[in-house]
């Protein structure tokens, strides 16, 4: 369903409450504006569908966000091209959420910035509740060339380690992944190390120790998995039941040409791919490589978005070309892609392999959501679909710079749903609360889950994680107590929607800070560095 307007593009997508939606774009001519300039950031209502500008004071192209510990969403990275405003680079932008409308951006360059500068840089939050900044370049381009990537990390707020005191850290893998490493996919794992992948490769890292713990098989037949060929990605569930054993979903990219010469003869036809591979990450699936599948539809910038019945929806996406806009011989309007993925496909992780993929009862959209779109769940459990600009400027022509929003409902919006009051503003480890609910009635099967809706940009959802937790239903079958995940490494200090399901069906998401709320570690030695 078709239902307002963004006001600026959504090329960065987030949930910052539980009735706002945060959007960010790169400086362009948008028709939202704000105190007499262009706004390039906005404020979405998720009740009335309206928006109200936001003012970060630098270019948000291509940046990155995380929420810390404390729940304050943290932006960083971007641009150095200025139509009005400040490169955005260095640029480190805080923002607190709110659902009052008094909230906004805070960015001052000369009080704090990143230690380098980052265009298509990854990010994750931490066990303790900081974030994680992973590679990207120093400069503005369609890949991440020898001349300008970064092959570093970094902390906000920054950390005196490894010999580096707040200032960048190399990683080999990054310069083992050029060119087609942009945005590398990064996940934290239960026993706190990182999952990394890009390009064709995949380790397991020690941030702590900064050592590969591991190197993993490559990805099946020769397909590359990030920018500019991403492909969608999520941890899958992380439950009692599995024993928090972390299994990876990969789905899509794309098997050109990476190599420098290749760059000057890309077309918006290249070929994309349909494989989804999974891995879980323990001894045991780590020998077992690998398992493929083949999704409906092949796509590149897809986003994988978890639902709380644990299932993953794939969204938007292009089946033919590479992202970005004005480099191939053959553009659509300035696009560098083609055959927009209108349809999308249901994943049930814990069906039978080849029974996991329908598209049955899914809604057909008539909107191109391709480059620089975004999309993500939201707490009613609907999904948003947001964005998409492959154009240097707003523009009109075949593949425009997109506004309209749209709302996928996925099946179980169509039943009666729990609902639940009770939850506290934090929710600590390993505690129990105990919420009262409202079950539907004939409701079997009561569980409950959190959630971190993640921070969406080009195919790529940092931190998106479900986590299920123990509960046990009252006799009356009035109350529910929960217990708070096990472990900081389980799911990272910091926001969280929690949902009690009823047979798979979800109630509104309502939202926590996971753990006391206290913001992450703060070395103001590194820090003034």
């Amino acid at each position: 369903m078709q239902d307002g307007l963004s006001g600026v593009s959504a090329l960065e997508l987030a949930i910052v409450s539980e009735t706002t939606a945060m959007i960010l774009d790169k400086v362009e001519h948008n028709p939202l504006q704000t105190n007499g300039h262009i706004a390039w950031a906005a404020e979405l209502d998720l009740v009335t569908r309206t928006v109200r500008p936001l003012n970060p004071t630098s270019n948000t192209w291509c940046g990155t966000g995380s929420f810390l510990s404390n729940g304050t969403m943290v932006s960083v990275g971007g641009d150095p091209i200025v139509i009005t405003g400040g490169n955005g680079l260095a640029a480190v932008r805080l923002f607190d959420p709110c659902e009052d409308g008094n909230c906004d951006f805070f960015e001052n360059q000369n009080v704090r910035r990143a230690a380098s500068l980052r265009w298509y840089t990854s990010s994750a939050r931490l066990e303790d509740g900081s974030m994680m900044l992973l590679g990207g370049s120093w400069d503005h381009g369609l890949a991440d060339f020898p001349n300008i990537t970064n092959p570093t990390y970094e902390f906000y707020p920054p950390k005196n380690i490894h010999g580096q005191n707040g200032t960048p850290i190399f990683i080999p893998f990054l310069m083992e992944t050029l060119n087609a490493n942009h945005f590398p996919i990064l996940i934290q794992l239960p026993d706190g190390n990182l999952f990394v992948a890009a390009n064709t490769k995949a380790i397991i890292f020690d941030w702590k120790t900064n050592r590969e713990v591991r190197r993993l098989p490559d990805v099946p037949n020769g397909v590359r998995i990030s920018n500019p060929v991403p492909a969608g990605s999520t941890l899958l569930p992380l439950t009692p039941e599995n024993n928090y054993t972390p299994e990876v979903l990969i789905c899509g990219g794309s098997v050109f040409d990476d190599s420098l010469p290749h760059f000057d003869n890309l077309s918006s036809q290249e070929p994309t791919s349909d494989q989804c591979i999974r891995m879980v990450l323990n001894d045991e699936g780590i020998a077992k490589g690998w398992e493929v599948e083949q999704m409906p539809d092949p796509r590149i910038m897809s986003e994988l978005i978890l639902l709380p019945d644990g299932r993953v929806t794939i969204v938007n996406g292009a089946q033919t070309g590479v992202s970005g806009y004005g480099s191939v011989i053959d553009p659509i309007g300035e696009c560098n892609s083609d055959h927009p993925a209108f349809t999308p496909s249901l994943y049930d992780p814990l069906a039978a392999p080849g029974k996991r993929f329908t598209q049955e009862g899914l809604p057909t959209s008539d909107i191109a959501r391709l480059y620089h779109s975004t999309a993500t769940l939201t707490p009613n459990a609907s999904i948003l679909l947001a964005g998409s600009n492959p154009n240097m400027d707003v523009q009109t022509h075949v593949f425009p710079t997109e506004y309209r929003l749209e709302w996928l409902s996925p099946p179980y919006m169509q039943h009666i749903r729990p609902t639940f009051t009770g939850l506290p503003a934090t929710f600590d480890y390993n505690s129990q609360i105990t919420l009262d609910v409202d079950i539907p009635e004939g409701g079997k099967n009561v569980s409950a889950v959190i959630m971190d809706f993640g921070f969406a940009t080009h195919g790529v959802h940092m931190n998106q994680r479900l986590v299920g937790l123990v509960s046990q239903l009252s006799n009356d079958r009035t109350k529910l107590t929960i217990a708070g995940p096990p472990s900081p490494t389980i799911y990272s200090p910091g926001p969280a929607f929690v949902f009690v399901l009823v047979d798979g069906v979800p109630s509104f998401g309502s939202k926590t800070l996971i753990g006391t709320g206290a913001q992450p570690p703060l070395d103001e030695g590194a820090l003034n560095k």
